[in-house]
């Protein structure tokens, strides 16, 4: 058979009603917050059953089984690389890929694949968080590290996590920097900014709706802070990176995570 062939007379025939396929942003921002260790948020989009929607989805095979088993191969191959990426081992991030993979042998139904979905990016999630944490010893920072990840959108303040765990301003201030090499402060910007980033990449979100949504005074001082901090402006990085997802070389050193 000649593929190709059939190929252009598929395409010849297409009266323009196929289903438009929807945006990769969503897709692409799920995939980043398994590889940023982001449970809560990766359980949300598990618990509204997003694997499961087909609107704007190719559809892959006509057996709807086989169809969701190529979308999860798809899936768990596209968490493997922003997970390696981010810095999992080379040797586990292919070992559980593989596993997850060689388990869909042994289901036969819409409800299971999902479930293994489920279960295998909650998986990622949670070993990445545990990665993006290792460094640090201290319960309060580990404590500190947490609750900036869990409120991110907000507005902190080291006044704000002091009082969440009973301690001095001055006291996690000191701890913070030496600990981690920088300050509160600091740390809370490079957060923002690298979400910031992620939707400036893969989201149709404008300035300020982003300068809303990460609590920045105003869109001036988010586009000021995102300026001293990448050496461009947004709309610069934005303009060069929009829906550019893959790095072929990982970075010399981890982010301030």
């Amino acid at each position: 058979m000649n593929y190709r062939d059939e190929w252009l007379r598929f395409e010849a025939g297409n009266d323009g009603d196929e289903m438009a396929h929807r945006k990769p942003s969503e897709e692409f921002l799920f995939y980043r917050a398994v590889a940023n260790g982001d449970v809560d948020a990766v359980k949300k989009n598990c618990e509204m059953e997003k694997f499961l929607d087909s609107e704007g989805v190719g559809v892959l095979s006509r057996n709807p089984v086989t169809n969701l088993k190529y979308h999860f191969v798809i899936t768990t191959a596209m968490i493997t690389r922003v997970c390696r990426e981010k810095g999992m081992e080379l040797e586990q991030v292919f070992r559980l890929s593989d596993f997850y993979i060689q388990k869909l042998d042994d289901i036969h139904t819409i409800e299971e694949v999902q479930k293994l979905h489920d279960t295998m990016v909650i998986d990622y999630a949670e070993k990445m968080r545990r990665y993006l944490r290792k460094d640090t010893n201290s319960k309060h920072i580990n404590a500190c590290k947490e609750y900036i990840y869990a409120h991110i959108k907000e507005r902190i303040t080291i006044e704000d996590l002091a009082e969440e765990f009973g301690v001095s301003a001055g006291y996690l201030s000191r701890l913070f920097k030496k600990e981690t090499g920088i300050s509160v402060s600091a740390y809370i910007r490079a957060q923002k900014i690298e979400i910031a980033k992620n939707l400036l990449r893969f989201s149709d979100y404008s300035m300020i709706e982003i300068a809303n949504r990460l609590s920045f005074s105003s869109q001036s001082h988010f586009i000021q802070q995102f300026r001293e901090s990448v050496g461009m402006t947004p709309k610069k990085y934005q303009d060069e990176n929009y829906m550019i997802q893959w790095n072929t070389e990982l970075p010399s050193d981890r982010e301030h995570t």
